[in-house]
């Protein structure tokens, strides 16, 4: 049986006469889930170098050891596809996703994936891991992915999404002048009863948070920043279609009535720029940034030569 990296945690002054099983939960920050997994895991949980059970009680300078078994996406087949890697180390992979690109294998994409590559890539490594990305990119959007190596990480991102600790931080092309300038759209998101594909809008769905503000305004389309504070399936473009400006390119929620100038989007225009949150390692602030990707660029210059009334920086 392989293992990762064990972790290790040396038991303080404050800890002593606590339950191990407290130690793991409050100080090593494991759930409740990857706890009971890990007991009955040979060399799963550790004191002093000796398996316990984890209702036994800790004294001041007691060595707990940690361990998972590696894993591996068997249902996923290894292919060579080119990765953009923006970094890597033993505890996360962050990628640029191009646009077009499906994360996960689902009903018709069985192949051609981000997770085929992401499998290959690691097989070619010698390295025996699950495929976990902590957050989702539809297929057309394009930019930073992270992916977690091992269950803990996963876990220890997954609470701060919940506790809406992680922020991420979007660009797209809607259309129309979007007024006010800013703002922050709070409106409640749940499945159509229409078309079981869609969200929609509604006062019995899931809170749905979204702050927008204006980076460029074009003749007849408006650039603008996104951050979400919670992560709802196909939020932004169901948010900003609520105000009145959809996403360009976007096949399900985009403008009913195109202007020529639109036109020029060939793809959903959202880009995920970036993504911040505490490493679930070393517990430091981390920032992944993908810069714009060519066609969007190519889509800004072109809304421009139809006018623009105000630039920034993106």
């Amino acid at each position: 049986m392989s293992y990762y990296d064990p972790i290790v945690y040396r038991v303080g002054d404050a800890e002593d006469g606590w339950l191990l099983r407290d130690v793991l939960r409050r100080r090593m920050r494991l759930s409740r889930r990857l706890v009971t997994r890990m007991k009955h895991t040979e060399h799963g949980i550790e004191l002093n170098g000796v398996r316990v059970h984890v209702g036994v009680r800790v004294q001041s300078g007691d060595v707990v050891t940690v361990r998972m078994e590696e894993e591996s996406s068997d249902d996923i087949l290894p292919q060579p596809m080119p990765l953009d890697i923006l970094h890597e180390d033993e505890h996360l992979l962050v990628i640029d996703k191009p646009p077009g690109i499906v994360v996960h294998p689902t009903k018709g994409h069985y192949t051609g994936t981000l997770a085929n590559a992401v499998v290959h890539y690691w097989m070619r490594k010698g390295e025996r891991r699950r495929f976990r990305p902590v957050h989702r990119l539809d297929q057309d959007t394009s930019g930073v992915l992270v992916i977690a190596k091992n269950p803990l990480a996963h876990q220890r991102i997954a609470e701060q999404m919940n506790r809406r600790q992680v922020d991420k931080t979007y660009l797209a092309l809607v259309a129309g002048k979007v007024h006010p300038s800013s703002g922050t759209i709070a409106m409640p998101i749940a499945r159509s009863e229409e078309d079981p594909r869609l969200r929609t809008v509604v006062p019995t769905g899931e809170p749905a948070v979204t702050h927008y503000e204006t980076v460029t305004v074009f003749s007849s389309a408006t650039m603008v920043r996104l951050q979400l504070e919670t992560g709802k399936t196909h939020q932004i473009r169901v948010h900003m279609r609520h105000i009145g400006h959809p996403l360009l390119g976007d096949p399900m929620y985009g403008p009913e009535c195109g202007r020529r100038e639109w036109a020029v989007v060939s793809r959903l225009a959202l880009h995920a720029s970036s993504i911040s949150f505490r490493h679930p390692h070393s517990g430091d602030i981390v920032t992944f940034r993908s810069p714009i990707p060519s066609d969007f660029r190519s889509w800004i210059r072109k809304l421009s030569e139809y006018g623009s009334e105000q630039e920034e920086t993106p």
